[in-house]
């Protein structure tokens, strides 16, 4: 089979791979589409990361092949396929920090979302896949894993009715943030300095929209001067905490949905001690998340089509991580 192939120095090669073989409760699907992630362009561009591999993980597939005791598919259905699964039982997972559990991170797809077919192993079968019904598309169903990230994220970061949350960086997932955060009762507003992105946080529900200076003041605004309940870090790294901070009501929190530069944060022990401030962060989602966010997706209570801006092949995966490093896609959804 074909796979986009990262053999390090950024440089990613469609080639032949091995095309994985199943187990009695596994399932093979054929990949129809997989959306390109953040934390996939961080391994790209990476020195540390172990080559070669095969990257993606926001999967949708046609089942291909099923294992002799799996009963919960049939060929030809349509499924997606989350890549980490916890075990349920440890330390990690009976405290809600099931990202954290051991079993969790030794989980994946085999060999990875860019690829013509893809091995989902048992504990995914059982737990991280779902069956998309025909109204939903393979683009919008793409989107279930970094949905139930974003609610995992949400819970973490506190977030309450009547809450004001700004949200740095309005991507695809900055834009997931905002109708999350909107449905969920919060005054959102968006921070980024591009134009066309911060039009569209609007229209999904951000009361204002546009670039630091913009934001700081409608948040002023809107929360009559108190400061923001909660500031989303989506990108941007650790430069972004003194202005979130600043902006900030005192107990408020910074949530950082995303890892980036910076190896210190630099905010002063005594600001984050004397104002009760509160840096928290996510790495992935549950379960549960996931089956929240398919839910969430097939009814149609959160709108991702739209954010999907370019498309392309497993050949022009390269492509696409340009577009993305250079910010001129929202989203980039990967068809073989």
């Amino acid at each position: 089979m074909i796979a986009a192939v990262y053999r390090g120095d950024g440089r990613i090669v469609a080639e032949e791979w091995p095309r994985p073989v199943i187990g009695d409760a596994e399932v093979l699907l054929r990949l129809k589409g997989c959306g390109l992630c953040g934390s996939d362009i961080a391994k790209i561009v990476s020195p540390a990361t172990p080559v070669p591999v095969v990257l993606g993980h926001e999967v949708v597939g046609e089942v291909a092949a099923i294992g002799a005791s799996v009963a919960s598919c049939a060929i030809g259905d349509r499924v997606v396929a989350a890549h980490h699964v916890p075990c349920g039982e440890c330390h990690y997972c009976r405290r809600g920090s099931e990202s954290m559990c051991r079993a969790f991170k030794a989980s994946n797809l085999d060999p990875g979302g860019f690829a013509e077919y893809v091995r989902v192993p048992a504990p995914n079968v059982q737990h991280a896949m779902f069956r998309v019904p025909r109204h939903v598309t393979d683009e919008a169903a793409s989107f279930v894993e970094p949905l139930a990230c974003c609610l995992r994220a949400l819970r973490r970061a506190g977030v309450e009715r009547g809450d004001t949350t700004v949200v740095v960086g309005l991507g695809s997932i900055g834009c997931l943030f905002v109708q999350l955060l909107t449905n969920a009762g919060a005054a959102v507003v968006g921070c980024d300095p591009i134009t066309e992105r911060a039009d569209i946080a609007k229209r999904m529900g951000a009361v204002a929209a546009g670039p630091a200076e913009l934001a700081a003041a409608a948040q002023r605004e809107v929360s009559s001067g108190r400061g923001a309940d909660q500031v989303i870090v989506t990108g941007g790294g650790a430069d972004v905490l003194p202005w979130a901070a600043e902006i900030l009501r005192d107990g408020g929190t910074v949530h950082y949905f995303a890892g980036g530069g910076g190896a210190t944060l630099p905010l002063r022990l005594e600001t984050l001690y004397h104002r009760e401030l509160a840096v928290t962060a996510t790495y992935s989602s549950s379960p549960s998340d996931l089956a929240e966010a398919f839910g969430l997706i097939v009814s149609g209570a959160v709108a991702v089509e739209r954010l999907v801006t370019h498309r392309i092949s497993l050949a022009g995966l390269h492509r696409g991580v340009e577009l993305v490093l250079r910010r001129e896609a929202m989203k980039v959804y990967v068809t073989p």
